[in-house]
């Protein structure tokens, strides 16, 4: 046998385990295996993301706290994709209508009693809120503005998530969310679910240098956070060809890696006003001012004589306690004959944190879908 007919060989040995284990222990008076294996979807996806970063700063000297924090809130995305897929296994890809709103690729698996997807967003983003709250002798001013970022700030997730029904011989999950089955009749189950989530907040061009030194030089964060949960699911067929589905999962976070990456300065952000003339020049070799000292103090208004000269401190790696985080869903299919019409909406929230600073990632999308059985 050539090489090409052992592919086809074993392209055919997969695609009669996708269709065993389609119909195998699946009571067919709630769920429907449609003879038609292969799909193609177009789908048009409306996708929101806010994230929230927050810093807190003591002076305790001056019995001064401030709170800080940036709201990254892009208009909502628009994008435009397909999916195809043999049974409950296929590829998609989505492309943004926006500027830099990102691309989205997924990659999902299902079966009667699991499913699989993997999905990677990366987008950039300049506009953002900038909000304060400063406490001096108990005494508090507020102060919020919003505005451009001198350089953009990355960010960049990687979401994936795993489910197991406890129910699936009546209840499919996928007849909601990927359509390789239909629901006939109402049925609900638990479901035991895992999640991987890793994610990176990076502003580290040195245009941002106010924000990172209000920050005590952060200038990057990633996360490696592992959840699991339990939930329930329920289907609702009101009538042939028409499911509604909720599933609510509320998962713990059992492993959550935060990496900080951070530099140091020649200039420290300060509220005292003070003689600052006599520091001398600055010697890039011992990373000291002419009279002895490593930082000059500095106002956010600064002059065109201050050169803000920057290096790498190491990395700080923190292990945080458990997290409980969310995953909601919403999903409605309508079938006739070979087609079917799908909506869909699912919201996550994300939290990370390391000493005073917290980073809070909330994501929702809301899609169309139209498929046809091949």
């Amino acid at each position: 046998m050539n090489a090409g007919g052992q592919i086809m060989h074993h392209l055919k040995r997969v695609q009669h385990y996708l269709d065993s284990t389609a119909k195998a222990k699946v009571d067919q008076r709630y769920i429907e295996v449609p003879d038609k294996p292969w799909r193609i979807i177009l789908n048009y996806k409306t996708n929101g993301v806010e994230v929230d970063y927050n810093q807190e700063l003591d002076y305790p000297a001056l019995n001064d706290h401030v709170e800080w924090q940036l709201c990254f809130e892009p208009p909502m995305a628009s994008s435009v994709g397909f999916w195809v897929g043999y049974r409950g296994t296929g590829l998609s890809y989505s492309y943004s209508l926006n500027k830099n709103a990102g691309r989205y690729f997924t990659f999902s698996s299902t079966g009667a009693k699991y499913g699989l997807s993997f999905r990677l967003r990366r987008f950039n983003i300049s506009e953002v809120t900038f909000s304060a709250k400063e406490t001096e002798n108990q005494q508090t001013q507020d102060y919020e503005k919003s505005g451009n970022m001198p350089s953009p700030v990355w960010i960049r997730s990687v979401y994936v998530n795993g489910y197991y029904v406890f129910n699936g011989r009546r209840y499919s999950q996928a007849a909601a969310y990927n359509q390789s089955v239909i629901q006939r009749r109402s049925a609900g189950s638990f479901l035991i679910g895992a999640t991987w989530y890793q994610s990176s907040f990076d502003y580290s061009d040195m245009s941002n240098y106010a924000f990172m030194m209000i920050a005590q030089g952060i200038h990057r964060i990633k996360v490696h956070q592992a959840n699991i949960g339990f939930g329930y699911g329920y289907n609702f067929v009101p009538f042939r060809g028409l499911v509604i589905n909720a599933m609510t999962m509320p998962t713990l976070s059992v492993y959550n890696r935060v990496k900080i990456d951070k530099y140091d300065f020649n200039y420290e952000l300060t509220p005292e006003t003070g003689q600052v003339d006599d520091y001398g020049k600055w010697d890039p070799q011992t990373k000291k001012w002419e009279n002895g000292k490593s930082k000059k103090p500095m106002r956010l208004a600064t002059g065109p004589d201050d050169v803000v000269r920057y290096w790498d401190l190491d990395s700080e790696v923190d292990y945080s306690a458990l997290r409980l985080n969310v995953d909601l869903r919403l999903g409605i299919t309508y079938n006739w004959k070979n087609c079917y019409l799908g909506f869909q909406a699912q919201f996550n929230n994300f939290t990370y944190k390391k000493d005073q600073s917290k980073v809070t990632l909330t994501e929702g999308f809301a899609k169309v879908a139209l498929g046809v059985r091949l």
